[in-house]
């Protein structure tokens, strides 16, 4: 992908951004090898574990057709280690300035998590308008989405945390929901047992999922 990615054009990439946390680096660039053979080619790796800034690694080299960003990105250093590790894309839990700076410094599109008012206009205050809504369902979900829609009408948001394929088309339904994270597509058992050709089934699914124009 040669034109320079932005937070946007990420999520508008696919209508659901896997949310993955791996244990084994060996299962790194055959699950992402699956994930793209399936349509999903963006690809949320978090720094949950040990293994998920080798795993970003082994992707970026392995699988350049892949879209690699860290996941669970909670300070500068974070930010710094995830870009030199290959990410091409950050997204963080919360926000503050100091991820928020370390994301521009490093040109490194970042999608900041957002649960509250207060968060959205921190976050617009430092030019982030394309946001992760976490935890999506436990923060109030689709009601407060649509809440939002009068007060933060630019504001785009990736909705994560409950997310399932059974009401993944409802947020994506929505004006101001562009994409949504989901874990479901890479099961840990799954993953375990090596069944990529499930996973790329799982992919195909997600990514024919409909989505708001």
């Amino acid at each position: 992908m040669a034109a320079q990615l932005t937070a946007l054009s990420i999520m508008q990439d696919v209508p659901v951004i896997p949310v993955i946390v791996l244990r084994d680096v060996d299962h790194a660039v055959s699950m992402a090898k699956a994930l793209v053979a399936g349509g999903i080619r963006v690809l949320e790796v978090t720094l949950r574990t040990p293994q998920g800034l080798p795993s970003i690694e082994a992707i970026a080299k392995a699988v350049p057709e892949a879209i690699v960003g860290a996941g669970t990105v909670r300070s500068a250093a974070d930010a710094k280690a995830a870009a030199a590790a290959g990410a091409r894309f950050a997204v963080s839990p919360g926000y503050t300035h100091s991820v928020g700076q370390a994301c521009r410094d490093l040109a490194l599109p970042l999608l900041p998590g957002v649960a509250t008012s207060s968060e959205i206009m921190q976050a617009q205050e430092d030019g982030f308008n394309e946001l992760k809504f976490f935890p999506a369902l436990q923060a109030g979900g689709l009601n407060m989405l649509k809440a939002w829609q009068g007060p933060f009408g630019e504001v785009r948001f990736c909705p994560t945390g409950g997310i399932t394929p059974a009401n993944a088309p409802e947020f994506l339904a929505l004006k101001n929901v562009v994409c949504v994270g989901g874990s479901w597509l890479v099961p840990t058992d799954t993953l375990e047992r090596g069944d990529w050709e499930h996973i790329t089934m799982l992919a195909r699914e997600a990514a024919a999922l409909p989505r708001k124009d």
